[in-house]
């Protein structure tokens, strides 16, 4: 499938992903290095977070921030359309994520979720959940933002799913004094070019957005955040969050 997806691109375009790959191994040896150097005099590291941010400026992502992000004892909840996402987000707050439990086991990706405090969560199992909810308070309790994706995969520019409110389990009953902060992440003209759906695999969609030309702008527009015990329990935040997304994108609030 690769050598297919790469088949497509021209000239030009191999060029952009190897000059771009180079670059985020270039900046991932030395965020690693300063990272275990941190470490190893106990210091509170940053390089994760500004590895993440730089390696979405390698892809061309250049970020514009509207509103103020809240830094601590908060869930952010946003839309979802690309993998540059979590790299937009983690680059800007320093977020937590949850993610699906299979990226655990990819070697370099699983590694670097880990090091972002990733909680990983195996939806298939039910008896683990009590585990991931304890998993999602601990780093609420310490002092990391922590980001969900509701609508639980990736959606068109022009559009928001249905938000899972079983993903927001540890907002039933809600931690004291965490608040919960909708994001809109709008990628404008340059939607199209990195939204990842259909049957495309994800390794055709990062040589995709790799080989494009240039750079393009992602609005991270932070909505007022709200308390999600004013809300009737994990539906009432879903429904909640989500209207204040689709307002903010000009769509009809409902999910029909």
């Amino acid at each position: 499938m690769a050598s297919h997806s790469i088949a497509r691109i021209d000239v030009a375009g191999r060029i952009r992903i190897g000059l771009r790959l180079a670059g985020l191994v270039l900046a991932l040896i030395a965020c690693v290095a300063a990272h275990g150097l941190w470490r190893l005099f106990r210091l509170p590291s940053p390089w994760p977070r500004w590895f993440l941010g730089g390696a979405a400026r390698i892809c061309g992502v250049r970020r514009h921030d509207v509103g103020r992000a809240m830094r601590r004892d908060v869930i952010f909840l946003a839309n979802h359309t690309s993998w540059l996402d979590i790299l937009v987000l983690a680059g800007g707050t320093g977020t937590a994520f949850v993610a699906k439990a299979e990226l655990q086991g990819v070697s370099l990706i699983g590694w670097l979720c880990t090091l972002n405090h990733t909680i990983f969560v195996a939806r298939t199992d039910r008896m683990g959940i009590a585990a991931q909810i304890a998993d999602l308070h601990d780093a609420l309790a310490q002092a990391w933002p922590v980001t969900i994706f509701p609508e639980g995969t990736t959606s068109g520019a022009d559009e928001l799913l249905a938000f899972k409110a079983s993903l927001l389990a540890v907002l039933e009953p809600p931690p004291p004094g965490v608040m919960v902060q909708p994001v809109l992440l709008d990628y404008g003209t340059g939607a199209r070019a990195v939204e990842w759906l259909g049957d495309e695999t994800g390794q055709a969609n990062a040589l995709r957005i790799l080989a494009r030309r240039g750079s393009f702008a992602v609005r991270v527009a932070y909505l007022p955040p709200f308390d999600p015990a004013d809300h009737a329990g994990r539906k009432g935040i879903a429904a909640e969050a989500r209207r204040r997304i689709a307002e903010a994108m000009g769509l009809p609030a409902s999910d029909d």
